[in-house]
């Protein structure tokens, strides 16, 4: 018999094709996230359930008794909306997809960083809108990119990629923040300086990028008093998890002037975005498109395939993380 999985949303058919061939799969056809009841009927009724970020898997959607789910293959690198702990307590792995998505969310970290900084949303709008009247000395002036200085929270790979980018694309300096130390070929070869705290960074960095997980542990960690730490000119930019970011302090903080802008690509409660961010032209939003690409959007299915063959097969699992 083969194993009977779901898949909680549509996947890109190359990766559809392959699940079908080597499991008894269920595809969500209509491509809506499932209600929390139907994930806990879920965990009844099959061997893996592959989640992705839209489906919040707190411990109330798990079962109280036994559960028929053995794994939970998340599409994603981030897994901050499963409760890792009910999985461990009732014996069901998790795996995620790391590594195969750095240089696509990399590049929308620039984009933003890029089109909040030369009000590139903004001028766009006003364009499409027809209310350019034509090019003048004082129209829509933004903040220059090259030569200034980007911090980044988070030097893991997406940190190190959008770094990277910045420093040998733009000649930006590079500090940042991390938890563990980080000195290696990569970081030296930028002159990236990793500095004590957070607040060391925002002190010194023109822009603030956040490439650190969410969850409990880092929920609003760009909050109202970190916010008024950042240079009064300088921007934020999110591509790592929405809750990372106090979304009413940071509406505060620019409304405010505390700080210029701000580029988001992931928000807290999302698809939910407040009415007040969308009427801001200081903010460039975009609906969470940092691994949105062909190419990266079939390798991360390829890595949950790959997970959960190796899993029922009872190989090593290449990406458990719980």
């Amino acid at each position: 018999m083969k194993p009977r999985i779901i898949v909680t949303r549509r996947w890109p058919a190359a990766v559809e094709k392959v699940l079908s061939e080597r499991f008894e799969t269920t595809f969500n056809t209509s491509d809506v996230p499932l209600t929390q009841d139907q994930l806990r009927d879920a965990f009844a009724e099959y061997d893996a359930i592959l989640p992705t970020v839209s489906d919040s898997l707190p411990a109330a959607a798990f079962p109280e008794g036994t559960a028929r789910t053995r794994l939970l293959g998340n599409f994603g690198v981030g897994f901050s909306h499963i409760d890792t702990e009910a999985a461990r307590r009732l014996g069901i792995t998790v795996t995620n997809t790391p590594g195969v998505l750095t240089d696509c969310t990399a590049d929308i970290a620039m984009t933003l960083l890029l089109g909040v900084a030369r009000r590139a949303g903004e001028g766009e709008r006003e364009l499409r809108s027809g209310n350019w009247t034509g090019w003048r000395p004082t129209h829509m002036i933004g903040s220059r990119v090259s030569g200034k200085t980007i911090g980044i929270i988070g030097m893991g790979r997406i940190g190190k990629a959008t770094a990277r980018r910045a420093h040998f694309g733009f000649g930006v300096d590079v500090v940042f923040y991390n938890r563990s130390k980080v000195d290696d070929d990569e970081t030296r070869a930028m002159a990236a300086r990793q500095l004590p705290t957070i607040e060391d960074v925002l002190a010194e960095a023109d822009f603030v990028s956040l490439h650190c997980p969410g969850g409990a542990e880092n929920r609003h960690l760009m909050d109202g008093r970190r916010l008024a730490a950042m240079k009064r000119g300088a921007f934020l930019i999110n591509t790592a998890r929405g809750d990372v970011v106090d979304q009413q302090a940071l509406i505060a903080a620019l409304q405010s002037g505390t700080i210029a802008g701000a580029g988001l690509d992931v928000f807290d409660g999302e698809p939910a975005v407040p009415e007040a961010l969308k009427r801001m032209e200081n903010v460039m939003l975009l609906p969470h498109l940092g691994s949105a690409t062909e190419e990266t959007r079939v390798a991360m299915g390829m890595k949950v395939v790959e997970n959960t063959i190796a899993f029922f097969e009872g190989h090593d699992i290449p990406d458990r993380v719980a």
